[in-house]
C-alpha cells in the first residue's frame, strides 16, 4: 500500500525542513511512504530546498493559485503516482507528523475513506479564548451544513483514501476544509476523526489576514457549497420568507377591505403581491436549480469514471513501457489511434 503525504506550500522555507523531517519514514500497513511538495508560486525558493531535501515528488504553481486549488492540484497528481492513500498537511509544522500513524489507520482496517485530524483546540495554548470559542461554533455549523459530525471541521490535517479522492471535487478558490466535508455527507462517504497533536506556532496564518475576514470567507464558501448540493432547500426556504413578508401588507389590505370603508390601502396591495410573486418566482428558480443540481450529479458520476478509465489506461501504461511514463502519453497514444483508425 502506496502512502503520499502532500504538503502544499507558499514562502515556507523557513519550516519546510522540519515539516519533512517530521514525517514518519515508516508506519504498520503501508509499503511505501512518499512526499509530494506543491509549491504555490513561492519566492523564497521553496521548491529548491524541497529538492535538496531529497523530497520524492515537487510541482510548482507558476503563480499564486490559493490553497484550495492547490489542494486539489496535489490530489490529482498523487492519484496519477498511484497514491493508495493520500495525506494533507500544512508546511509550517502545525501538525504533528507522527500522528500520520493515527491518520492512515481507520484506511488501512476499511472503517474509513477519509480521516479529519482534531487538533483540539481547546487545549492549544497560544489559541485565544476568542478564538477557540469561534473554531467550535464554526464547526456546529458546517456540521448542520455538512451533516458531518467532526468536531475539529477547518483542519486541514486529513487522510483520504484512493476511492474518496476520486469522488472529491474541489471548485472553491478559497479552502478545501468546509467544501470536502459537504461533498462527505451529501455523497456518503465512509469518515471519521482522530484527535491528533500540534507543534508550537512558527507563524501567523497566511489564509487570512484578519478573524472577520476569514468568517467571511468561510461563511461564503459554505453558503454556496450547500446551495450546490441542496439547491430546492434553499430556494425554498428563501421564496417562503419573502412570501410572509408579503402576507403581512396583503393581509392589512384585505382587513380593511372586510371589515373597514372597503376602500384605499392599495399601495398594501401592490406592496404585497410584488413580494409574493417574487416568492414564487424564487420557487421556481429552486426547481430549476434542484434539476441543474441532479445533472450535476450525473457529470459528477461521469467524471469519477473517466478518472478510472485514465488511472487503468496509465497503469497500463506503466506495465508495457519502461521508465517513467509522462503526463503527455496518454493523450499521445489516443492521438495514434485516432490517426490510425482514420487511416
Amino acid at each position: 500500500m502506496k502512502l503520499i503525504v502532500q504538503i502544499p506550500c507558499f514562502n515556507e522555507a523557513g519550516t519546510l525542513e522540519e515539516t519533512v523531517a517530521d514525517i514518519p519514514k515508516s508506519i504498520d500497513g503501508i509499503d511505501t511512504i512518499e512526499i509530494l511538495i506543491i509549491d504555490d508560486g513561492s519566492s523564497d525558493g521553496t521548491s529548491e530546498l524541497a529538492q535538496k531535501l531529497g523530497v520524492h515528488h515537487v510541482l510548482r504553481n507558476k503563480r499564486n493559485m490559493g490553497l484550495a486549488r492547490t489542494f486539489k492540484k496535489g490530489l490529482d497528481h498523487s492519484l496519477s503516482l498511484g497514491a493508495d492513500i493520500i495525506v494533507n498537511t500544512d508546511g509550517d509544522n502545525q501538525y504533528c507528523g507522527a500522528d500520520i500513524a493515527k491518520l492512515v489507520q481507520p484506511i488501512i482496517a476499511g472503517t474509513a475513506d477519509i480521516t479529519i485530524g482534531d487538533r483540539q483546540t481547546s487545549t492549544i495554548e497560544h489559541f485565544s479564548l476568542g478564538k477557540k470559542l469561534l473554531q467550535r461554533f464554526g464547526s456546529w455549523v458546517v456540521r448542520r451544513f455538512s451533516e458531518v459530525d467532526v468536531p475539529d471541521a477547518v483542519s486541514g490535517f486529513r487522510a483520504i483514501s484512493r476511492e474518496a479522492a476520486f469522488r472529491i471535487n474541489i471548485v472553491s478558490s478559497f479552502s478545501y476544509t468546509i467544501e470536502m466535508l459537504i461533498q462527505v455527507g451529501k455523497k456518503g462517504i465512509a469518515f471519521t476523526s482522530v484527535p491528533v497533536r500540534t507543534n508550537p506556532k512558527t507563524r501567523d496564518s497566511r489564509l487570512f489576514n484578519s478573524v472577520f475576514r476569514f468568517i467571511e470567507r468561510s461563511g461564503t464558501t459554505l453558503l454556496r457549497m450547500y446551495s450546490m448540493y441542496q439547491p430546492l432547500r434553499v430556494f425554498t426556504l428563501i421564496g417562503i420568507v419573502i412570501g410572509l413578508i408579503g402576507a403581512i401588507p396583503m393581509v392589512r389590505f384585505l382587513y380593511f377591505y372586510l371589515f373597514a370603508s372597503g376602500e384605499g390601502k392599495i399601495q398594501s396591495l401592490v406592496i404585497g403581491s410584488a413580494f409574493l410573486i417574487v416568492g414564487v418566482l424564487t420557487f421556481i428558480l429552486g426547481l430549476m436549480a434542484d434539476l441543474i443540481s441532479h445533472n450535476r450529479q450525473l457529470i459528477e458520476i461521469s467524471l469519477e469514471k473517466l478518472r478510472h478509465l485514465e488511472d487503468a489506461q496509465k497503469a497500463l501504461l506503466a506495465d508495457t513501457r519502461p521508465g517513467i511514463v509522462e503526463e503527455s502519453a496518454i493523450p499521445e497514444k489516443l492521438e495514434d489511434s485516432r490517426g490510425r483508425q482514420d487511416g
